[in-house]
């Protein structure tokens, strides 16, 4: 079973309107997962028509601080709003309070008043799992709000995706990563067998695939890009041709502008079954990441 990670550095380049349209592909030979491991914003489920998951599970994986009663014996309770790096801790008629969505769970106020203060597992995030109707499962979660440990959620949604995939048989697990180069790009990356970089000709969006690609480049994976609204501006589609030749990176293939992709996700369908025209493009980018695959 081979994992295919797409990402793309900036947001809004169609990272995730690529990444449904080539599971439909994939899954016209092979057993897949689909997987969402957009964590902050996951919206892979949309562009399949799903409106509701089957399976929903909270899960814990932070730490967040909470006072009890013993607080107020402290001698060094007023103290943590200065040892508090996230200034989550307020003091309050010389009573601490703790804001619950500044707070990372650090530990530190605990170090200072030992027997006031507790860390305690919170759930901060939703893991989601259902079928499509195209053949195969989604795996996907969501980070509940002011939650964070984003990277710890991606490596659960992943571990879900692969017992899925032993289950099912599956050939490919494909993972529609976030935007950026964050926690949760760093965890659907790590252990991947080939990443697919989406980019768009705009200065921004070739600054943030060099950026994102440094991950892929630490973690020493193959990979290859995918020009997005090419036409939009030819001469810079050149410059990032040239760049992907500088570090010996397969242009997989380039997509045109097409205002179908946004229809395509106000009808909830992937692009290439709302505009059937793309299939052949789809594909040969398909059989150029099964080549090098």
């Amino acid at each position: 079973m081979k994992t295919i990670t797409i990402l793309s550095g900036k947001g809004g380049v169609g990272k995730s309107s690529f990444a449904a349209s080539l599971s439909i592909v994939l899954a016209e030979k092979y057993k897949i997962v689909a997987t969402d491991c957009d964590v902050d914003a996951p919206n892979l489920g949309l562009l399949f028509g799903i409106k509701k998951f089957k399976n929903l599970k909270r899960i814990s994986t932070n730490y967040k601080a909470f006072i009890n009663e013993k607080i107020v014996k402290c001698k060094n309770k007023n103290k943590l709003s200065d040892i508090c790096a996230f200034h989550a801790i307020t003091i309050e008629e010389g009573i601490p309070a703790i804001n619950k969505f500044l707070c990372e769970g650090c530990g530190a106020c605990k170090l200072l008043c030992p027997e006031g203060i507790e860390l305690r597992k919170v759930k901060n995030a939703k893991i989601l799992e259902t079928s499509t109707k195209y053949g195969f499962y989604l795996v996907s979660g969501q980070l509940e709000i002011g939650e964070s440990g984003s990277g710890k959620i991606v490596e659960v949604i992943k571990e879900k995706a692969k017992r899925i995939g032993e289950k099912t048989k599956a050939d490919f697990i494909v993972i529609d990563s976030s935007a950026g180069i964050g926690c949760p790009v760093i965890a659907s990356v790590r252990e991947s067998d080939f990443v697919v970089g989406i980019t768009e000709p705009t200065p921004s969006g070739l600054n943030d695939l060099r950026r994102a690609l440094s991950v892929v480049e630490h973690f020493k994976i193959p990979s290859g890009l995918v020009i997005n609204k090419f036409d939009m501006n030819k001469t810079f589609t050149k410059k990032i041709e040239r760049f992907a030749k500088e570090k010996n990176i397969s242009i997989l293939g380039k997509i045109p502008y097409d205002i179908r992709f946004v229809e395509a996700l106000v009808n909830l369908t992937p692009l290439i079954l709302y505009a059937k025209e793309y299939q052949n493009l789809f594909n040969k980018i398909k059989d150029n990441i099964l080549s090098i695959l």
